[in-house]
């Protein structure tokens, strides 16, 4: 039995297991949304959520704390090596939920995949940026006008 085992192994080494979830943490910051399985998603999701709480404590720390926010923009920088994706992740993405204490991401569940019938799932970050949502309102207008 795993008894007290956080960690889900996933038929992966250490070393695969940090890459991958480096990889997939990155294309979620700089897609805010990616295709998984059901499993991976799960654990996916503890990675991305303390990130973001990472970078949200950066918002709150004066001028005078600029080796606070260093430290913690080094420590997201462990696992995140694209620096672009860093600077939205502590830019763009982490001021959105400045008001929301945790729950940043979703995960929806999907149909099986075709080749092994593993559990597919969509992991996306919970608040949109306002251009999606602006684009979204724009077409449904641009559908009403339509008919």
């Amino acid at each position: 039995m795993r008894h007290r085992n956080n960690v889900r192994i996933l038929g992966r080494s250490h070393e695969h297991r940090k890459a991958m979830f480096a990889n997939m943490v990155t294309s979620l910051f700089q897609h805010e949304r990616i295709m998984t399985t059901k499993q991976k998603g799960k654990e996916l999701k503890r990675i991305a959520e303390r990130l973001i709480t990472r970078a949200k404590a950066n918002l709150n720390l004066t001028e005078n704390d600029n080796a606070k926010k260093l430290h913690n923009k080094r420590e997201v920088m462990r696992l995140i090596h694209n620096e672009d994706v860093v600077k939205k992740l502590f830019d763009d993405i982490a001021p959105r939920f400045v008001t929301r204490p945790g729950g940043y991401t979703r995960m929806y569940l999907l149909d099986r995949r075709q080749g092994d019938a593993a559990e597919m799932a969509i992991v996306e970050l919970v608040v949109k940026t306002e251009k999606k949502q602006e684009e979204k309102k724009d077409k449904e207008k641009k559908n009403k006008e339509k008919k």
